[in-house]
């Protein structure tokens, strides 16, 4: 089982030169601030104190970069839409993220996060439209899914694929998962080794 070996963080670059080799498959996490990038990346990985949850959002303001098993790298991206600091600060670590998903050759998925509850917002377009300009294959999941009932969640699953449909880089399933009470979880660990080819034992 992949997702039960050791998983460590490796760093967090500032500046787009100083990124790792690019030797590893990665899968990126992207999403508005606060929306649980973090805690979903430890639940992926069964470590709950990997990467920092806060509740202060746009507290991610680097690319972090966590290897798991030496064989695949997360990478966790700097939030976007409301933060706690100036808005040329946000402009200069969200630009970061952009950077990366434009000149990454090895990144074989990055994975949008979007709140359950809200769904799709305006200040995510800028996001897909982002993924589909660096033709970056991308994944919608929702988080904190166990916030409204499983009626309301197939309804969100619903509306967003049918809001994605004709977005060029965009990958056809929408996610449910809740890094809560584990839902989805394994679906998604399931797509990124299928999205990463990576050979199970």
């Amino acid at each position: 089982m992949l997702f039960a070996h050791e998983t460590t963080f490796l760093m967090g670059a500032a500046a787009i030169t100083g990124l790792p080799e690019p030797d590893l498959p990665e899968v990126a996490f992207a999403g508005r601030s606060n929306v649980g990038k973090s805690s979903l990346i430890n639940a992926v990985v069964g470590r709950k104190g990997l990467a920092r949850a806060s509740n202060e959002p746009g507290r991610t303001r680097e690319v972090n970069f966590f290897v798991l098993d030496e064989r695949l790298r997360l990478v966790d991206l700097p939030g976007y839409g409301f933060a706690k600091v100036s808005r040329d600060t946000a402009r200069k670590f969200q630009n970061l993220g952009r950077s990366y998903l434009r000149g990454r050759p090895n990144l074989k998925r990055a994975y949008l996060l979007i709140d359950a509850r809200h769904g799709l917002k305006s200040v995510d377009d800028e996001a897909l439209d982002a993924f589909d300009q660096a033709a970056v294959s991308y994944q919608i999941v929702l988080t904190k899914s166990d916030k409204i009932k499983p009626a309301e969640v197939a309804k969100v699953v619903e509306d967003t694929a049918k809001a994605i449909a004709k977005r060029p880089a965009a990958f056809p399933r929408v996610l449910a998962t809740s890094s809560e009470t584990g839902l989805g979880i394994a679906e998604l660990r399931a797509e990124i080794v299928a999205a990463c080819m990576l050979q199970l034992p």
